[in-house]
């Protein structure tokens, strides 16, 4: 029996147990002052180079065990952990969080750019007419240069957040409709992908954030936690992202309704992590429910997530099977986009938000629905506070805002007790009656 390495992530450790000599996909991470050794390290080694991974002092490569085993050993080497699958997370929705008011103050999106980092993007008309809204595509799966979508999920995700309705005489449009989309396959046509395709799929995004006027990352995607978060690639990849000023929304994941199931990189603390509302098919959201399927907090760590709740049941969205066509589907995936796209419609209001502005305002908005916070995060977000509507006027379904954190009441001003001009005329009356009397008694 082998004894535990502390640089070897959990899983990687047990498939060491187990397994004979076996080639296996990892990711090696080296000290931050031993950045140099990366390409000597691996040419050293019999493993061969899937993916640099500069934005996480990393490389993605196959290793065979003995060698994983060795290479822990090297001084220049912070951790070894498994490249892991990444899986993609399987109209009222919109009616349910108020989608339509920012719309009717104006508000579409427009000139925000949303990064989906998925299976793809078809070249639907809800995204491409009258103008084409799909700004960018970026193919690590198959090098592909033009917009496509071999499974559907990406499609279905960017619909949510951007479709304008084009096909449906505006029935099936997107949060923000006039927003575009920075496509980026990063998951196969089965759903899955490596955790360094996705981590090279967000450092493009990053790169290229200004080229693109990238303000928002989606990310419908999730693999289990099992590794700590300063560990973790998926997590230091949307950490480097958010610092880098994107805001990043991610999906909860679909493990529940058990304790403890948020899936990475959700678990990250800065990224706003999206779980799911059934909301019964009705625009009330007095009836809305987490979602059986929604994972549920703490993380590992004891962080409080989700951050957020959003309608992830039967969502109808754009299907990548005709340039026309819609179909509906469940999950954290579809609750996701309905957060990113309500964050493009923030930027395109107030431009210079920070992601922790960002995501304080989504928070400080929601409607509780009387779940425990580890269920429903901050509760279910309501774009009509979010935008401020008009306090006169609220939607006569809006449930009570609970305050997710006590707010001190500033302490009462001690006021200067000052006599009043009507106590002093009262004396002046007093003493001229007593004058009076003092004078008719002298008669």
């Amino acid at each position: 029996m082998r004894r535990m390495n502390s640089k070897i992530c959990p899983v990687l450790s047990a498939k060491l147990q187990t397994l004979s000599n076996e080639e296996l996909p990892v990711i090696v991470r080296v000290r931050e002052n031993h950045k140099d050794k990366l390409n000597n390290l691996a040419h050293n080694m019999e493993g061969k180079i899937k993916r640099n991974l500069p934005l996480v002092d990393a490389i993605a490569l196959n290793m065979h065990m003995g060698e994983i085993d060795r290479l822990s050993k090297d001084p220049s080497i912070e951790y070894i952990s498994y490249d892991s699958k990444v899986f993609a997370l399987l109209d009222i929705a919109n009616a349910s969080i108020g989608g339509s008011f920012p719309r009717e103050i104006g508000l579409t999106g427009e000139g925000v750019t949303v990064a989906v980092i998925d299976t793809g993007v078809a070249p639907h008309n809800d995204l491409t007419k009258p103008k084409n809204r799909i700004i960018g595509f970026k193919d690590f799966v198959n090098n592909k240069t033009a917009p496509y979508d071999d499974n559907g999920h990406g499609t279905h995700v960017a619909g949510i957040i951007a479709s304008n309705g084009f096909s449906s005489n505006r029935k099936y449009m997107g949060i923000a409709p006039s927003a575009n989309i920075l496509a980026v396959k990063a998951l196969d046509e089965s759903g899955s992908g490596n955790t360094s395709d996705i981590v090279s799929a967000i450092e493009w995004v990053v790169k290229t954030k200004d080229q693109y006027d990238t303000k928002v990352l989606n990310l419908s995607l999730g693999s289990p936690a099992n590794n700590a978060i300063s560990s973790d690639p998926l997590v230091r990849a949307v950490e480097a992202a958010t610092k880098a000023g994107l805001t990043v929304i991610v999906a909860a994941g679909n493990s529940g309704p058990s304790a403890k199931t948020i899936l990475s990189p959700g678990n990250s603390p800065n990224v706003i992590t999206v779980g799911a509302v059934d909301d019964k098919r009705t625009a009330d959201p007095s009836d809305d429910t987490i979602a059986n399927f929604s994972s549920r907090g703490p993380t590992k760590e004891g962080l409080k997530k989700p951050d957020v709740v959003a309608p992830g049941v039967s969502i109808m969205s754009l299907s990548n099977k005709s340039a026309d066509g819609y179909v509906t589907s469940s999950g954290t995936s579809m609750a996701t986009p309905l957060v990113s796209g309500s964050a493009a419609l923030l930027y395109s209001k107030y431009n210079n938000l920070t992601p922790s502005q960002v995501k304080a305002m989504f928070m400080n908005s929601c409607n509780d629905l009387k779940d425990k916070q580890e269920n429903q995060g901050a509760g279910i977000i309501d774009l009509r506070k979010l935008f401020k509507a008009e306090e006169s006027q609220p939607p006569k379904t809006t449930p009570p805002l609970r305050p997710r954190f006590p707010i001190s009441p500033l302490p009462p001003k001690k006021e200067k007790k000052v006599a009043s001009s009507n106590s002093f005329n009262d004396i002046i009356i007093i003493l001229v009656l007593i004058l009076l009397i003092l004078a008719i008694s002298d008669k």
